[in-house]
């Protein structure tokens, strides 16, 4: 059990990262689902992304996202049609799961965890850009969006190395208050706004800079966020108002525990940081050990 606020990150940063039952389960069903697009559309690329693919996944939480890249030929102008088509294909190869649309993704939910439900991105590949593919995916208005999986990956990359990889366990720790708090905002843009933030940074110290990254997010009010790499314009914190007005009030409640639990550690008093990280993590954050 943790005595200090370091091995309590230690800890939890543990706790957090998946465990290899959940990442075999997130791998279970790859083949099957690859092989399903291939014969129906003819499958040119399918590889993982977002959390689990750029080592940010939360256990428990994360479900496993793969692109799937088709011929240009198998869509239509209209990407809710094809996101449909698509969806029925699969939900014939797959008839006892409830195969759905989610765009910009389908679901295919296998079991009853997080770790077993896939969500396949349909995309058609559109040109390369400074050595990064860049694909098209639904934009969620019938149209179609830039996207880059790669090159977002390589933007965490290069700001985690630097760092001492401490810039993912940081991302994991701003995604699990997400999760266990429920707060409702995209994964791909607080994983997007801890890497900016960490690159204006010398050195980590994970209970310093959650709290600093929670003030940021307070301060920009969840402000649309410029793509870093130039790729997918504007991302978004929420789907919309009512969303963000959720999200904030609970970003200001997070932020002043994290406040709270820094000055408790500022004047040694570890117990009361201890606590104050609990309820900001909802009870999930390790117990202080005497």
């Amino acid at each position: 059990m943790p005595r200090t606020i370091d091995e309590g990150f230690s800890h939890f940063l543990t706790q957090l990262t998946p465990t290899t039952t959940e990442s075999q389960a997130a791998t279970d069903h790859r083949a099957s689902i690859g092989d399903c697009l291939t014969r129906n559309f003819g499958l040119e690329r399918f590889f993982r992304i977002g959390s689990f693919g750029n080592g940010t996944s939360i256990s428990g939480y994360s479900d496993v996202d793969y692109l799937a890249c088709l011929p240009t030929s198998q869509l239509t102008s209209n990407s809710t049609y094809s996101l449909t088509k698509i969806r029925d294909a699969l939900a014939t190869r797959f008839p006892h799961t409830n195969v759905g649309v989610s765009c910009p993704a389908i679901v295919v939910p296998f079991g009853t965890s997080e770790s077993e439900k896939n969500e396949i991105v349909p995309a058609f590949f559109r040109r390369e850009d400074n050595g990064y593919k860049i694909y098209g995916i639904a934009d969620c208005a019938g149209g179609w969006m830039n996207a880059s999986p790669d090159a977002h990956n390589y933007y965490v990359r290069t700001v985690d190395e630097p760092l001492g990889g401490k810039v993912k366990p940081l991302i994991r720790f701003i995604k699990a208050w997400k999760y266990y708090c429920n707060a409702p905002i995209s994964s791909f843009y607080l994983e997007l706004r801890v890497a900016k933030y960490a690159s204006e940074e010398t050195a980590i110290i994970y209970d310093i800079d959650i709290r600093d990254f929670l003030k940021s997010l307070e301060q920009c009010d969840l402000a649309d966020m410029q793509d870093p790499m130039g790729v997918s314009g504007l991302i978004k914190a929420c789907q919309g108002d009512p969303q963000r007005k959720d999200a904030l009030s609970k970003l200001n409640r997070a932020y002043s525990r994290a406040e709270k639990a820094c000055e408790a550690s500022r004047m040694s008093n570890i117990a009361e940081a201890f606590r104050w990280w609990r309820l900001l993590y909802n009870d999930n954050f390790p117990t202080y050990y005497y």
